[in-house]
């Protein structure tokens, strides 16, 4: 499949009172068309800054993409003035944020703020924008569509407020859409839902998608490949059935060994001890080295790049950030 998005060496910095934080950490990674990437890690992995990033939806200052390309349909996102990306976002390339009771503006009603970028990004007329607005609620499963553009988003209830948010992101009908830990504050019954409508509007209209998730359980049942962040790095990434398979990252066994198993009851669930990277400090060892039952001198002294490995269930690329071989119980690449 051809590649839809392609990202090389994302650096991302703010600059506070305390420092510099180093969120995100030379990211590199690709998106097929069609395909499903689901990204995980815990919160302050650098999942959310990345994607936000590439868009420059971050704050400049304090946010500063200190280097990287972007790669979109041929031209640099982050390369891209003002106008040239705000013509790109809701477009080209839809985002679905966390929370849409702050993403949504709540003195505006939800038509309105379906319509808007119709009319700016399409040029429809305010009556073709109203009736694809309309379209985009029954779309997104939204009872009397019609009856319900003229309402506020404190009208809606969680699940249908991020109905809305998708029909936002969907209107222009975008090639790639980021969703941001879209179903983090929904009970499971409407998470479900959510996860059953993403599935149908992916395959009716053949998008792209970047999932962004800290749920493993989630991303097993949706995702082509994963992508494992820590510390703003990128630690392991395969598909999606050889990464739960055959881990290769100790940060990606913790992380699946903290995960409940319905056909494993007996198994108790683990937890990562020690805390996550102080990333006020330039990552110039592995991040996850001072958590790491398997880490030894070189790892606190090198950061691993990311490197291929043999796959266990296909040919497919599987590739680790690790300087210790977890199934030989040996240092990768000698001592």
């Amino acid at each position: 499949m051809q590649k839809i998005l392609d990202v090389k060496g994302l650096k991302t910095r703010f600059h506070t009172q305390d420092g510099t934080v180093h969120a995100v950490n030379g990211v590199s990674f690709d998106v097929a068309e069609g395909e499903l990437l689901g990204v995980v890690g815990e919160s302050g992995s650098g999942k959310s800054v990345t994607m936000m990033s590439l868009l420059k939806l971050i704050p400049i200052p304090p946010g500063d993409i200190s280097s990287g390309t972007a790669e979109f349909n041929g031209a640099d996102l982050l390369q891209m003035k003002d106008e040239e990306i705000r013509d790109i976002r809701g477009s080209q390339i839809g985002f679905i944020f966390q929370d849409p009771m702050t993403s949504l503006n709540p003195v505006l009603s939800v038509g309105h703020q379906i319509m808007e970028p119709l009319r700016a990004h399409l040029g429809m007329s305010k009556e073709q924008a109203q009736a694809r607005a309309v379209e985009m609620l029954k779309l997104v499963g939204i009872p009397s569509a019609a009856d319900r553009l003229a309402d506020y988003p404190h009208q809606f209830s969680g699940g249908m407020r991020q109905r809305v948010m998708i029909a936002i992101a969907l209107a222009c009908t975008p090639q790639l859409l980021f969703a941001d830990e879209p179903t983090t504050a929904l009970d499971v019954t409407i998470q479900a839902q959510i996860l059953d409508l993403i599935k149908r509007l992916r395959k009716e209209l053949g998008m792209a998608i970047v999932w962004i998730s800290h749920d493993l359980g989630v991303v097993a049942g949706i995702a082509d490949r994963v992508m494992v962040m820590y510390g703003g790095q990128v630690v392991e990434r395969a598909d999606v059935k050889e990464l739960y398979a055959s881990p290769k990252h100790p940060y990606t066994l913790g992380l699946l060994g903290s995960l409940p198993r319905l056909d494993d009851a007996e198994t108790r669930l683990t937890s990562i001890d020690g805390r996550p990277p102080n990333l006020l400090r330039e990552p110039l060892s592995c991040p996850f080295a001072p958590r790491c039952q398997y880490a030894y001198d070189r790892c606190h002294k090198e950061n691993p790049a990311l490197e291929h490995v043999k796959a266990k269930l296909s040919g497919n690329t599987h590739e680790v950030a690790c300087w210790w071989d977890v199934e030989g119980d040996a240092p990768r690449y000698g001592s």
